[in-house]
């Protein structure tokens, strides 16, 4: 059964792809979500980038908006910006309800660390809380997680760490000091299943980093002894 269930899971993908082609959000071209041209354009983050946020270095070296206050996880990665087409995908996977485009994105998680590689034996996407997941019925970085562990292979758990304070989201809060206080304590951790794991964080988005950061916090005091963040896109 386990080698069989891929395998609907792709036929599925293939019928629906057959009766509802997809079509590129950018450009509206029929056959793929990202076309190849407007996937030349993509928003990618340049090196060298900052050992901690993953943001661009200036041509000083220096970090040109990097986490503030105490920084618990080892270090954040996307490989675009939140720009143009980008933005827009992101958008229609959380908001509109796109969940065809999840294996398109982690296909770019996967080739990024597969260029870029960051310590990481067990994935865990960043819980949202109860309240949003019955609203929006799915987790948009739990679909980016299971996609990107069946091209992987690495596995992921989803009942450890969890998201117990419903906090508004970090794109509406002003500034960074705002953000880290609108998450924190938001996150903590159910049982002790990432002990001794080295974690990568799933999410769609960094903004100011304080979410992962939370939930380094969490997971390190549960025993895991490396969180790295792994997101598709960094706003900047």
């Amino acid at each position: 059964m386990a080698i069989v269930l891929p395998q609907i899971t792709n036929l599925k993908r293939v019928a629906l792809d057959l009766f509802f082609p997809p079509w590129c959000i950018g450009c509206g071209r029929e056959g793929q979500y990202i076309c190849n041209a407007c996937r030349e354009k993509l928003p990618l983050v340049s090196p060298p980038v900052c050992a901690i946020c993953g943001r661009s270095l200036t041509e000083q070296n220096t970090c040109p908006d990097c986490i503030e206050g105490p920084v618990t996880i080892d270090g954040i990665r996307a490989p675009f910006l939140l720009h143009s087409v980008i933005r827009k995908a992101i958008h229609e996977l959380k908001y509109r309800n796109l969940k065809a485009i999840a294996p398109l994105l982690a296909g770019f998680l996967h080739y990024y660390i597969l260029e870029n590689p960051i310590p990481g034996d067990v994935l865990v996407p960043v819980p949202i809380h109860a309240k949003r997941l019955r609203e929006r019925g799915y987790n948009q970085s739990s679909l980016i997680a299971s996609e990107l562990s069946r091209k992987n292979g690495l596995p992921i758990i989803e009942n450890c760490l969890v998201r117990r304070v419903n906090t508004p989201p970090q794109v509406r809060t002003a500034s960074a000091v705002e953000r880290r206080k609108n998450i924190a304590d938001a996150f903590g951790c159910n049982n002790d299943r990432l002990k001794g794991r080295q974690v990568i964080l799933i999410d769609d988005v960094t903004t100011s980093g304080a979410t992962l950061n939370t939930c380094a916090e969490a997971l390190k005091q549960s025993g895991a002894t490396s969180v790295w963040g792994l997101t598709i896109a960094l706003e900047n």
